[in-house]
């Protein structure tokens, strides 16, 4: 069965662009475009869809209405995925996004959603209740982590770091290890311990994990 999308971004020519994208993928049917917020929020009403592909800032006030109608969403119809796309890889943007959890979020910067690849294959990851943090900025906070004013982060050998990234990218250990070349079993042990050497608790759901990672590496600055 389709997974059914509406898209919500400013820009016309994007906007269009992101369009195609979505109209080209097999198993996406696109529901309808809207320019701001308010027109999103009775694109919703009326379409039902199952993923909503927004800009993370757009009219009516062109501050952090992307963010803000995920939250809304999260509330009132927790099935529903939400991809925000942003041309800003501050992290702060993506931990408002998952402030009320990761599961069904995505955050891609712009500058990579050319790739018909990156946005299709987070559209379907949220649909099923999965996460994606464009990898971007998942460096930038991994990279920020090796200041020697993280401690608990100098505990971490640079293989538990390669893990620590790939987690935080929303991976399962099945897919870590392809990407490493390691076994399962290497990397659930590479997982217990970086979250026991950072004092985290374990979580077996990936989302709840990637979460965490976030939200401490962030915390950190």
């Amino acid at each position: 069965m389709p997974i059914t999308v509406v898209l919500a971004e400013d820009n016309a020519l994007l906007r269009t662009s992101l369009a195609r994208l979505i109209e080209h993928a097999d198993d996406l049917t696109l529901a309808g475009t809207a320019g701001d917020l308010p027109e999103l929020e009775r694109l919703i009403a009326d379409a039902d869809p199952d993923v909503v592909v927004t800009d993370i800032r757009m009219p009516p006030t062109g501050t952090d209405e992307g963010v803000r109608i995920a939250a809304k969403l999260r509330d009132e119809r927790p099935k529903v995925g939400v991809v925000v796309l942003s041309q800003f890889d501050d992290a702060s943007y993506a931990l408002a996004l998952l402030d009320g959890g990761s599961q069904g979020r995505a955050y891609l910067l712009k500058e990579r959603v050319a790739d018909v690849d990156d946005l299709v294959v987070a559209i379907r990851e949220v649909a099923g209740g999965g996460s994606v943090i464009d990898p971007k900025v998942v460096e930038g906070l991994v990279s920020a982590s090796r200041s020697p004013r993280r401690t608990e982060l100098d505990w971490l050998t640079p293989r538990e770091l390669e893990v620590l990234g790939e987690m935080a990218q929303g991976k399962s250990n099945a897919a870590i290890a392809a990407s490493l070349v390691l076994s399962e079993r290497a990397v659930e042990k590479h997982t217990n311990s970086i979250f026991s050497k950072l004092g985290l608790s374990e979580e077996r759901d990936v989302n709840r994990r990637v979460k965490a990672v976030l939200l401490y590496l962030a915390g950190q600055g």
